[in-house]
């Protein structure tokens, strides 16, 4: 049986791969609308129309720790909109490789002492009055801790030696650990439940734990882990200039109201942004008939030519990661074989899967080394991209391998090495258009080689659970990451996120890929300490060794099968008349940032730069 509170949004996928409670003071509120009513007084500025799936209370909840790496699911307002809200650190600039720094005013790497340490700026207040302090920033990485994000592999202990002073000891040098800590919502250490629990309590506690030695896979971890996923504070305790108005949140939108104590409250030119709550065809009608000013969804070929149609200008930032295909290896044993998983990869037309899901915006992947192609050629060395096999679309090939891993074709049927027909069914969440349309069409090919594959679409609020819990045969799911230009954060995504490193949270093994593998490159492996060592030390040298190791390693196990590479094709509605006066133009550096990590109109929206129309 499902426990409903882990399940999860599409959006909060992307955030992770790299997010008084609604439940209780909005309850009694929801109604369903259409549109947002923009009579309402708004003194001097403006609203800005945006659109997301989020969850209604009692779904939803404001418990929002680990964010954005290792969050507990259904925080009611996921992906960007959460940043508006409890704030990070910094945002990132991805072109101009430097940081905009918001709750901290500075932070450095010591590689001698071995610390990363934030200076946090002075004044600065929650949503209730009370100071936001390092107390703060204490509770936020035990928190993350109880979660087990990745950063505390670096990490190996913290401290605040005053009240605008945070300090992380380091394991070793690390070069993603200024990523972790920066890019972290940071909550509230009073937060608390009805029975007056705090996230304070919970991090005293974790605390505890780390003093004794113990882990999250104690006893004691394990009953911590399972409390913090059920805690549920009672009230939205922010630090952004935006709060949710528990008043107006319906199925169908929700409104956020200025916050004047939230950290540049006075330099935002929005009074208030109206979220549309869906997936893609919820959203389409609503962009089509300008009640959306911006929208990141996957929209289809067809849509994204309607509203070119209607002269709104598509916005195409590149994504850093894509759909891709996951086994069960648990379930299907004949795919621990690494040739019939290359024998998948080379049965599948890569550049037809992503133009029927997403046109222009689905480029193939090239490499298929589990991080973006943009990013390869910065990290691998001629020689070492020499090496790659790019699995390209050869079903002869597909077929050999096949073969010399023991299957047999009756007909046009391939059969398993121990006799069975090759017949399964892929998973996906039905509810988004680019998935899907990525599963039928694996489906659709993967069936007329022989293999054949019955699609199974489900509803996304309980697609993430059942991949995480290994309810699945095939699925698609997420490859790469969104999260940071560090390749890093991409094997998390594709080693960790649904494997057992991190599914174990909620009691699964996910696709269940042992890390511990025989490479013909390097001989025994450990995958998991590759990837952490991926992200260590500070010679850019040694990084990309160890990156490449974790690439080429990537290349010949493909422990999952990377589709295609998702490009934005973001609608915008700017000008005369409008709610808002510019969005971008194509050529701006800006949108190098990666949509589902430092989105660039949130930065654009925090740091006044995006302003309402006339």
């Amino acid at each position: 049986m499902k426990n409903p509170d882990f399940d999860i949004s599409r959006r909060r996928l992307f955030q992770m791969v790299g997010i008084g409670a609604v439940g209780v003071a909005g309850a009694g509120t929801l109604a369903s609308c259409s549109r947002a009513d923009d009579s309402l007084p708004e003194g001097d500025r403006g609203s800005f129309h945006g659109a997301y799936p989020y969850e209604t209370p009692p779904d939803g909840h404001y418990n929002m720790a680990g964010a954005p790496y290792a969050p507990v699911p259904r925080f009611t307002l996921e992906g960007p909109y959460r940043d508006l809200i409890v704030l990070p650190s910094a945002y990132y600039y991805w072109h101009d490789k430097k940081w905009e720094y918001m709750l901290a005013e500075s932070s450095e790497l010591d590689a001698e002492a071995l610390t990363f340490t934030v200076k946090i700026r002075d004044g600065l207040t929650w949503s209730d009055g009370e100071p936001l302090t390092s107390k703060d920033y204490m509770t936020s990485h035990w928190l993350q801790w109880i979660q087990r994000a990745a950063s505390w592999s670096s990490i190996s202990e913290i401290e605040a030696p005053d009240d605008t002073t945070f300090v992380a000891s380091l394991s070793s040098p690390s070069a993603v650990i200024e990523r972790y800590i920066l890019r972290g919502n940071v909550i509230a250490s009073h937060a608390a439940d009805e029975s007056g629990k705090t996230y304070g309590d919970f991090a005293d506690e974790a605390a505890a734990l780390f003093a004794d030695g113990k882990n999250m896979d104690s006893d004691e971890g394990k009953t911590l882990g399972t409390a913090l996923q059920e805690f549920r504070p009672v009230d939205l305790i922010v630090s952004g200039p935006f709060t949710i108005d528990p008043e107006r949140i319906t199925d169908t939108e929700m409104t956020l109201i200025r916050n004047d104590k939230g950290f540049n409250a006075d330099v935002v030119k929005f009074d208030r942004i109206v979220v549309y709550n869906g997936e893609t065809p919820s959203v389409d009608p609503l962009v089509q008939d300008g009640s959306i000013d911006y929208a990141t969804h996957a929209f289809t070929p067809s849509q994204e030519k309607a509203y070119q149609e209607m002269g709104m200008k598509i916005l195409r930032p590149p994504n850093y990661s894509g759909p891709c295909i996951f086994i069960n290896f648990a379930e299907l044993d004949e795919f621990n074989d690494v040739r019939a998983r290359r024998a998948l990869a080379h049965a599948i037309n890569r550049a037809d899967n992503g133009a029927v899901a997403l046109g222009d915006s689905g480029v193939a992947v090239e490499y298929m080394v589990g991080f973006s192609d943009i990013m390869v050629p910065d990290w691998l060395s001629a020689d070492a991209l020499g090496k790659l096999d790019k699995y390209e679309y050869d079903q002869d090939k597909a077929a050999s391998l096949l073969e010399e891993a023991g299957w047999t074709k009756d007909g046009d049927t391939w059969m398993t090495p121990d006799g069975k027909a090759a017949e399964y069914t892929i998973k996906y969440p039905g509810d988004f258009a680019d998935w899907a349309a990525s599963g039928d069409n694996a489906a659709e090919q993967l069936t007329a080689f022989g293999i054949k594959l019955t699609p199974n679409p489900i509803d996304f609020e309980q697609y993430t659970q059942e991949v995480d819990l290994g309810e699945f045969q095939f699925a698609i799911n997420l490859w790469g990451s969104s999260q940071h230009p560090h390749p890093h954060f991409a094997f998390v995504t594709d080693l960790f996120l649904h494997n057992t490193p991190i599914a174990q949270n909620i009691g699964g093994d996910g696709i269940a890929f042992d890390l511990n593998v025989e490479t013909e490159a390097y001989g025994k492996l450990d995958l998991e300490e590759v990837v952490n060592a991926a992200g260590q030390g500070l010679d850019e040298a040694e990084q990309k060794e160890n990156v490449t190791k974790a690439a080429v390693a990537f290349n010949e196990l493909l422990p999952i099968l990377p589709m295609f590479e998702r490009y934005g094709n973001n609608p915008t509605q700017e000008g005369d008349g409008k709610r808002v006066k510019a969005f971008p133009d194509e050529n701006d550096p800006i949108l190098e940032n990666a949509v589902y990590a430092d989105n660039s109109i949130i930065m654009l929206m925090i740091t006044g730069q995006l302003e309402p129309g006339a």
